[in-house]
């Protein structure tokens, strides 16, 4: 009779399969889980909803690591064609399901895990007791599962690095803290005692301002301002020192009232944006007031505009809506991709406008001005690392270079336009401008000019005091 299928013979003895470790299972499950880099995809939306220095983390690490892995995978794999290790020496229980057939050289998790590692951490240093470990355990894994040699993670990870480096060449990391400025003195002013504030009651961020500054600087005197009246008329003439909240068009405002009468400026980030309060450290009104009450100071540059005082940027052309459009889209699109599609929507609507800068005559599409150097340079100027360096920093981008608004384009995508043809830039301390193309509108803090033909930018003799960070 023949025998069941359901009868094992017992002189057939199984094979025993080998239970993987605790640690194999973990690094190879890790070293699946960084395929393709899902893994750094995951923790850059964590980083996103951290705060605004965990999105540009986010992006940066993300550059970085796109960089990396076509460098690794699309330049220096297919020139060098390793083989990979036999995957037979290694023990069943930490090989991976399915072996990668692609070179060996160099190991592309481990330059994708560096540098992401490396450029996330570069934006926000405390991430990195979490990515740093992370990433060296994802390049470890990639030996302990056998399907890469020592030395490939080694050559990955230099790849990885150098290119977050390189990328910082490109795009510079915003610095920590307040810009550099000159020494200055102000009076501590305990309880806001001597202390006017100049609240804007139109600017949407200063939206109950007056109440939250008077609970914390009880003794000071709070004037909600209407921009329809005489704001010279309304602040008194006892002040020791002038405060004000609303947006950077307000704060330069009170800036060059403060300024004419010598006093310190104390700025409340209770506007939009608050550019120059984070250039002075003042990330909330807590540091505003800590500054207010302990007397710590600086002295910057303050600069005038047809003799009215902006204090960060002014501008000419299509730039306003430019930047607009930049800033709308860089958190979903990134840096670089999101000013090269915020300048061809803002220069398919643009002409050229001829103008003499300095007795310089050119077509330029846009003219950026600001109230010292900014960085990064190109069409994507952020901070200024120095606000008492003395200098207006003039970037234009010119119209007379062929196919310039194409390269524009290309080259903005890749963040090196200021090293284009068609990029220009100046810095002195005196600017003017005339147009001959007519009368155009300028722009300055936010604020837009009625147009005229001639514009003349200075930096002023005597610098502005004010509390820091």
């Amino acid at each position: 009779m023949r025998p069941s299928e359901n009868v094992l013979d017992p002189t057939l003895t199984p094979a025993v399969v080998p239970v993987p470790r605790p640690v194999d299972q973990a690094l190879r499950y890790l070293s699946m889980s960084a395929n393709h880099g899902r893994l750094w995809i995951g923790m850059a939306a964590g980083l996103a909803f951290t705060g605004r220095r965990g999105r540009r983390a986010a992006v940066r690490g993300m550059a970085s690591l796109g960089a990396a892995s076509l460098v690794s995978n699309a330049v220096i794999k297919p020139v060098v064609g390793r083989r990979r290790p036999d995957i037979e020496r290694t023990s069943f229980g930490r090989r991976v399901t399915k072996a990668p057939w692609t070179s060996s050289f160099p190991s592309g998790h481990a330059a994708s895990a560096a540098a992401f590692t490396t450029g996330a951490s570069m934006e926000f240093p405390a991430a990195a007791a979490l990515l740093v470990p992370l990433g060296a355990a994802v390049a470890y894994s990639r030996v302990h599962v056998g399907v890469h040699h020592r030395s490939d993670v080694w050559a990955g990870a230099a790849v990885g690095v150098g290119m977050a480096v390189l990328g910082r060449t490109l795009w510079p990391v915003k610095p920590r803290g307040p810009a550099l400025m000159a020494a200055g003195d102000a009076p501590t002013l305990p309880h806001g005692a001597g202390l006017t504030v100049v609240v804007n009651k139109e600017s949407g961020g200063a939206h109950g301002a007056g109440r939250s500054i008077a609970r914390a600087l009880p003794e000071a005197t709070i004037i909600e301002w209407d921009p329809q009246t005489d704001l010279e008329a309304a602040v008194g003439d006892d002040a020791l020192a002038l405060g004000v909240a609303g947006g950077d068009g307000t704060v330069a405002t009170v800036a060059q009232i403060a300024h004419r009468r010598q006093l310190p400026l104390a700025v409340f980030p209770a506007g939009t944006l608050n550019h120059f309060a984070k250039a002075l450290g003042l990330d909330t009104d807590g540091h505003t007031v800590a500054a207010i009450e302990t007397g710590q100071a600086g002295m910057v540059d303050l600069a005038t505009i047809d003799g009215t005082a902006f204090l960060n940027t002014a501008s000419l052309g299509g730039y306003p809506q430019m930047v607009n459009r930049r800033d709308r889209y860089s958190h979903e699109m990134g840096k670089w991709p999101a000013t090269a599609y915020a300048l061809v929507r803002t220069l398919r609507h643009e002409k050229p406008i001829d103008l003499e800068i300095n007795g310089t005559r050119l077509p330029v599409w846009v003219v950026f001005i600001g109230n010292g150097r900014y960085v990064p340079r190109g069409l994507a100027p952020s901070w200024r690392e120095q606000l008492a360096g003395g200098v207006l920093d003039v970037q234009y981008l010119r119209a007379d270079r062929r196919l310039s608004r194409t390269r524009a384009v290309l080259f903005s995508m890749i963040g090196i336009v200021e090293r284009t043809s068609v990029y220009g830039s100046m810095e002195s301390a005196r600017v003017s401008i005339r147009s001959h193309s007519g009368a155009k509108p300028a722009a300055h803090d936010g604020e837009v000019t009625d147009p005229v033909e001639s514009l003349e930018l200075e930096i002023t003799d005597r610098r502005l005091t004010v509390y820091r960070g």
